[in-house]
């Protein structure tokens, strides 16, 4: 059950103080082994469960803070394809490609926390399309003509330029709605549903840690474009969410019993990331208006300036609002697909391993197999809108906002929400957007390297459940890390070491094997289910009892994964609902709405031992 608000829709145990009158101050510090349990649960519980509703000024600024989260990965993507669109020297649709990229993404959050796999998880572009679609980009018949790549000789208006750079993307469309076609089966035929009774914790550990892991390119290219802007950032994240948590800061408040006064708001443990990105972007907007940070391109620390992208503000326009084929007519090529296909399915092994990270840090139980085959059939339509939109892309769940969560503590799918809507606001609003393109990319690296290293080390706390003093599992678990990350690193290094003589065939194998999540998940999952091994030494009996241990949420598995605005109770009365893999079956309802005498009993002993993730309820602190 989640927890309960006071008439202002503050939580009860982080958001309102107000004085002595308040009942949601911290509990006081025991001695000896007790206070240690104390501190212990409250640094690990959640201010916000999945199921909690936040007050709506607090939905919107954390759903911007998801927004900055977001930004510098999706950002980033139609502005490395605009080298394969040949649009290098034309800023403007550069930033109609942004656009429409954070339109679609908001849309496709909006479709997967309402109708997917309903947890707090955020829609955006996908790495995993980048490699399939610039190697499309680059054979022969799309190579770049020579005069796109001279800006004195670009009139980004005139006809023939314009079809240059269509026709690329109406080929990258067409490739990516085509191929988008293979996830919308694998979900909604039920097949990864059907896969995951062979997954257990050495599958999903190496996949979700090697997703943060296989990132620290990323994280590092962006962060080594000055160091100091970006060590600041993390100091100040890490700052705020660890060292400054327990402060509360007095903001003013009105209501009708008490008129104006102050309340007091554990404004830093709920926006570390937001604050830590404002704050490091306004200094590198004075070093930029006082010239502390290099004018000169060549020099290093240029790109910590906020005034690199300020030419692109002036000509955005007001409101644009994108719609499909708004490029052209899609078409077709068999590379393209086959390559996009491969994509798919690293993307696929990669959101499975968010799913349940998002669930282990929002006070989620663990995903069942119908919430995962919605998640990943929603997802799939997500890639088949991005093509056809246009954003050169597909969409995934974005793995970086998952570690958000573990900072934040804040895992309500509502903030998400208002994420999604933002998203689509900005995608409409050009010049709005166009504003965040000044966001330095040392600040989104420093923010980065917190993140992706959160992302890292909650695929390890899933090793709790199998046995690690077994060698056969350390031999899985690091077999599996250290070739999700040599094999991809060398495949890289060596792109034309695959030649099987098929062209197509040699882009499928270059994208799996450059994939390092799906590297390291794929050999997890081959030798934990034949390497001999029992349950317990494997985990998969703890794991099996996840919904009751895992989580340590009150929350059952019908309030967050089933369908909402009471379509699953609708079509639970219809026999064949039975045979759908992505809907929760009857059965499955009616145990979750009578809770056994154990399970309550399980919940009111984890209440008075204070295990529970989510914040007590206002009766519960008044007892």
């Amino acid at each position: 059950m989640a927890p309960e608000k006071d008439g202002n829709g503050l939580d009860n145990n982080a958001f309102a103080m107000d004085g002595e009158e308040s009942l949601s101050e911290l509990p006081e510090k025991k001695e000896g082994k007790d206070s240690n349990m104390t501190d212990e649960n409250s640094r690990n519980r959640l201010i916000y469960c999945i199921t909690d509703v936040p007050p709506w000024y607090l939905c919107i600024i954390l759903g911007i803070q998801h927004y900055l989260t977001a930004f510098g990965g999706i950002i980033a993507i139609p502005l490395i394809l605009t080298q394969g669109l040949c649009l290098q020297h034309d800023g403007l649709t550069q930033s109609h490609l942004i656009s429409t990229i954070f339109f679609v993404s908001g849309m496709c959050t909006l479709l997967q926390v309402t109708f997917g796999v309903r947890l707090p998880i955020l829609q955006g572009g996908t790495f995993t399309l980048l490699a399939p679609s610039m190697a499309l980009l680059s054979m022969p018949e799309w190579t770049c003509p020579a005069w796109t790549q001279n800006a004195s000789l670009v009139n980004t208006s005139s006809p023939e330029f314009i079809n240059v750079w269509q026709s690329r993307m109406q080929v990258l469309q067409g490739s990516i709605m085509v191929g988008s076609l293979l996830q919308v089966f694998v979900g909604f035929s039920g097949i990864i549903g059907f896969l995951m009774r062979f997954i257990g914790p050495l599958t999903i550990a190496p996949t979700i840690s090697l997703i943060g892991l296989s990132l620290y390119d990323s994280a590092g290219v962006n962060a080594g474009n000055h160091w100091g802007i970006s060590v600041m950032t993390t100091i100040l994240i890490v700052l705020f969410s660890q060292y400054l948590r327990h402060i509360a800061l007095p903001f003013p408040k009105y209501n009708k019993t008490k008129k104006f006064h102050t309340s007091k708001i554990y404004i830093f443990q709920i926006l570390p990331v937001l604050l830590g990105i404002t704050l490091s972007w306004l200094i590198c907007y004075l070093f930029t208006i006082y010239n502390v940070l290099p004018s000169d391109p060549t020099q290093y620390g240029y790109l910590a300036r906020t005034d690199i992208n300020g030419d692109v503000i002036s000509p955005a326009p007001w409101f644009r609002f994108p719609y499909p084929g708004q490029w052209g007519v899609p078409t077709v090529s068999l590379a393209g697909v086959l390559g996009i296909m491969a994509g798919v399915i690293a993307s696929v092994v990669e959101s499975v391993g968010d799913y349940y990270a998002c669930a282990r840090l929002s006070g989620a139980p663990p995903p069942p197999k119908h919430a995962i085959n919605r998640g990943i059939g929603i997802e799939g339509l997500g890639c088949l809108l991005a093509g056809a939109w246009g954003t050169g892309n597909g969409t995934t769940s974005y793995s970086q906002n998952v570690g958000a969560l573990s900072i934040t503590k804040v895992g309500s799918r509502m903030v998400i929400v208002a994420s999604g809507f933002f998203m689509i606001i900005l995608g409409v609003f050009g010049k709005i957007g166009a504003i965040f393109t000044t966001i330095p990319t040392p600040v989104v690296g420093g923010m980065f390297l917190v993140t992706f290293g959160v992302i890292a080390a909650a695929g390890v706390s899933n090793l709790q459940y199998a046995d690690m003093n077994s060698s056969r599992n350390v031999l899985i678990f690091g077999f599996s890390m250290f070739s999700g990350l040599a094999i991809p690193n060398w495949i890289l290094k060596n792109p034309t070491a695959i030649a099987t003589g098929v062209t197509e065939l040699d882009q499928v194998f270059q994208v799996l094997l450059s994939t390092s999540m799906f590297v390291g998940g794929f050999l997890g999952f081959i030798l934990d289910n034949t390497v001999p091994g029992t349950k317990r030494e494997r985990g998969v009996m703890a794991w099996s009892k996840a919904h009751e241990a895992d989580s340590g949420s009150s929350l059952q598995e019908n309030e967050v994964y089933s369908l909402p605005f009471g379509i699953s109770s609708y079509f639970s009365s219809f026999s064949l609902v039975r045979y759908l893999p992505f809907c929760p079956s009857n059965k499955t309802n009616m145990q979750d709405q009578t809770p056994s005498y154990p399970a309550i009993k399980r919940e009111l002993s984890k209440k008075e031992s204070g295990e529970l993730n989510c914040s007590p309820t206002i009766e519960e602190v008044a007892l």
